[in-house]
């Protein structure tokens, strides 16, 4: 598995979405939110559900910071759009471990985006002498605005 900082050569797709004058949320074209998950299931099993849709680069179900117990939701990241729009569509509402999930492109706020300012909506990697923003899950990933979803 690749880490996020391995990726600089890789091409990330977004769609940037005006919400109003004063708000942009960036739906990214191939990384999907996965809601309703079974709270027993983990990244790798997450991962292994939505391979069969194509290379995933990151599969991670959020945790508690406190309890380290899942938080029934995780996100997905493919390679290419296509295979995750077809995931999208063919998983969306289906049964997995016993629970129907929700699953939809996931959406971000620009502003917590990497070395992302209110005028700068697309990510961009942290040069080498500064941190990631690491976030209580099963793999480390970027910090995603919850309350988008």
């Amino acid at each position: 598995m690749r880490s996020r900082s391995s990726m600089t050569t890789d091409f990330i797709c977004y769609t940037l979405v005006k919400m109003s004058d004063e708000t942009q949320t960036i739906v990214s074209q191939t990384k999907l939110f996965v809601g309703g998950l079974n709270r027993q299931m983990r990244g790798n099993d997450l991962r292994e559900e939505f391979s069969k849709f194509g290379e995933i680069v990151f599969a991670r179900v959020n945790l508690d910071r406190e309890t380290k117990k899942s938080k029934g939701f995780g996100f997905v990241e493919f390679a290419n759009p296509e295979d995750a729009a077809r995931a999208k569509s063919e998983l969306d509402g289906q049964e997995v471990w016993g629970r129907p999930i929700k699953v939809d492109f996931a959406k971000e706020d620009p502003t917590k985006m990497y070395n992302a300012t209110p005028a700068a909506a697309s990510p961009s990697e942290p040069s080498e002498d500064e941190e990631e923003p690491t976030n209580e899950t099963e793999e480390d990933e970027t910090e995603v605005d919850e309350s988008a979803f």
